[in-house]
């Protein structure tokens, strides 16, 4: 169990980045269509919990250290070839939207300009992966947690505060500009991007360990614990529309709203997760593209977090909008190829098994 859940907090870990943690993927994809994003944020937790599952089952059962094992063994030579691309092409666009999420925090938290936070955050992320300063990351995951008791703070307090009545909290929910055309297509498309971004950590992580149920719940309860913050995100910023509405970084808007010092406390963790996933994105495309072991890899990470930086001056709430969408999109293949290998796996398990059934 102690496996599983460690699994499980690394699903979380990769998937809760800049636009998840600040709450505006959340906005976005749920908030924005009102009362009926709860109905998508639970739907979105079935399928969080389900993909987890199967990637996770499957990078046990083929004892992977890299994704394109997992994708070639569920997509086929062809189709894989073209998912592999489109999940390196994601590793590079979430680098891009962390380093432009860096900007928005420091830019809402302190008044600064926005460009300081992306200088911050591209030098921090390229020095670590050069230097490959692992110890950091495993200390800066452990910011998880406190995300959560935070998120739970936040949730309880909009809640007890709520200034306004459901039918002004739908208004207000729907003056929002959404990233997909109704609550059921942000559903499928927030968990489509998430999961393409995510897929390779999630093959590796359950590579880690031979046994695939052990695996499998750890996908299972990642999925789970992901589901519980989008709701608590969703619903706290739902009745609380009148404050959050219009601010890049909504959840930070909340937590200043429960005192400076909360909101500075939340600053430091909004940071964390997003150095995090900014130096896992950054590592995770250049050792794509160039091996580790390569003389010029450190050449390479420079070059890429010099690239992803320029692209982060598109803007934070510009990039979630338009980046994550086309992902999704992209991701869907992904999603139906998983889908797909967990019925044909079931349908070769039950034939086995009636096979037996017919000699015994």
């Amino acid at each position: 169990m102690k496996k599983s859940i460690q699994i499980a907090g690394a699903f979380i870990g990769v998937i809760v980045g800049a636009g998840f943690a600040s709450g505006q993927e959340i906005l976005q994809f749920f908030t924005s269509f009102g009362w009926m994003g709860i109905i998508g944020a639970i739907m979105a937790t079935f399928l969080f919990a389900f993909l987890g599952m199967n990637l996770t089952q499957l990078g046990s059962r083929l004892q992977t250290d890299s994704h394109k094992d997992v994708i070639y063994h569920i997509c086929g030579k062809y189709l894989g070839m073209a998912v592999d691309f489109v999940i390196t092409f994601f590793l590079f666009g979430v680098a891009v939207v962390m380093l432009a999420g860096s900007g928005s925090i420091f830019e809402e938290q302190f008044g600064i300009p926005s460009m300081a936070g992306n200088v911050i955050m591209a030098v921090l992320a390229i020095l670590t992966v050069c230097l490959n300063v692992q110890k950091v990351i495993s200390i800066i995951s452990l910011v998880t947690p406190f995300l959560l008791l935070m998120v739970i703070i936040i949730g309880g307090y909009a809640l007890n505060t709520m200034g306004i009545d459901f039918a002004e909290v739908q208004k207000l929910a729907e003056s929002q500009t959404p990233a997909a055309s109704n609550w059921f297509m942000g559903a499928l498309l927030y968990v489509s991007y998430n999961i393409a971004a995510g897929a390779a950590m999630l093959a590796v992580m359950g590579g880690t360990t031979k046994d695939e149920k052990q695996a499998g719940m750890g996908g299972i309860l990642g999925g789970v614990g992901l589901g519980i913050l989008i709701l608590l995100i969703n619903v706290g910023m739902l009745v609380k529309m009148d404050v959050v509405g219009g601010s890049d970084m909504p959840i930070l808007a909340l937590a200043n709203e429960i005192s400076p010092v909360f909101g500075l406390l939340m600053f430091v963790v909004l940071l964390g997760m997003i150095y995090n996933t900014a130096v896992g994105m950054l590592y995770a495309f250049t050792a794509r593209v160039v091996k580790r072991e390569n003389p010029k890899f450190n050449l390479f990470v420079v070059l890429f977090g010099a690239a992803a930086f320029g692209a982060s001056f598109v803007g934070f709430i510009t990039l979630v909008g338009t980046v994550y969408p086309l992902m999704g999109y992209l991701g869907f293949t992904l999603i139906a190829a998983i889908v797909y290998s967990w019925f044909r796996s079931k349908r070769k398990a039950a034939s086995i098994h009636s096979g037996i059934g017919v000699e015994s």
